[in-house]
């Protein structure tokens, strides 16, 4: 999860990207810029905190500007509100926001943890529900201001063998196209990303090893730059993958439930 904004009371100054790899070498970044990286579910002094203290050091040395690392467990129930506290203590105005964190999981879901599944939704959907509105007030009333919520194709289906991680996508769609239209007048919009299989730490962390859907996954680095380009243009859902997009809005829809969950499912098995 990453957020980017400026110190509070100066003045705005659109921007290129808010991931690391989002944008080329050659982008000028306003000298008051101001970036915070956020750790998933890790906290201080892990190996995800600590790749995220190089990337600060990387951005400060390569664009001129000041990174604050702030590792929160966003499965922590106040987690939301830590960060905005802490923000707000550093006097950082968020003008973009990026709530990028999000857990998987596979498997039946009366076989996997129930604690598993709980911190899942609290990551992907209330924490996620939370930082929106904390930082929005503050958007709308400057009359601008950015939002790009990570969502995915999985969110235009369901998903057994991963059931609550597709649940938890189709709330993240739905909330940020309501949202959206809600602040449609205001000078800021949300974009919900929907990419297909992405090349992360996701599929070790989620058990996925073994499915097929990610023989063919597009790299972090061009779902980060394409991410960036929809919520810079202000896009209401934005696909990464032309063929997946036609497939769930021209074909998905017509075809019987059943055999939509069904091949759901084999999607999701393992080799």
């Amino acid at each position: 999860m990453f957020f980017r904004g400026m110190k509070a009371r100066q003045r705005k100054t659109p921007v290129g990207a808010v991931w690391k790899n989002a944008f080329p070498a050659t982008h000028k970044m306003p000298a008051n810029a101001a970036w915070v990286g956020l750790a998933g579910r890790f906290v201080a002094n892990t190996p995800t905190t600590d790749k995220l203290n190089k990337i600060a050091e990387e951005l400060t040395a390569q664009f001129g500007i000041k990174a604050y690392v702030i590792a929160i467990d966003l499965a922590e129930s106040n987690a939301a509100e830590c960060i905005f506290e802490q923000t707000q203590a550093l006097g950082i105005q968020v003008d973009y926001l990026i709530n990028n964190a999000g857990l998987g999981g596979h498997g039946k879901f009366a076989e996997r943890d129930l604690a598993d599944e709980m911190h899942m939704v609290q990551v992907n959907i209330i924490t996620l529900m939370a930082l929106t509105r904390l930082y929005l007030p503050a958007m709308l009333a400057q009359q601008s201001g950015r939002i790009l919520n990570v969502s995915s194709t999985a969110s235009f289906m369901p998903g057994p063998n991963q059931a609550v991680y597709y649940a938890t996508k189709a709330f993240v769609t739905s909330f940020s196209q309501a949202v959206a239209q809600e602040v449609s007048e205001s000078g800021v919009t949300v974009t919900a990303l929907c990419p297909g299989a992405v090349a992360t730490g996701f599929v070790a962390a989620g058990n996925l090893q073994g499915v097929a859907a990610w023989d063919n996954a597009k790299s972090a680095q061009s779902v980060a730059q394409y991410g960036h380009k929809a919520m810079m243009r202000g896009e209401l859902v934005a696909f990464n993958e032309g063929k997946l997009h036609f497939m769930l809005d021209w074909i998905i829809p017509f075809l019987p439930r059943r055999l939509v969950l069904k091949m759901s499912q084999m999607a999701m098995e393992k080799k």
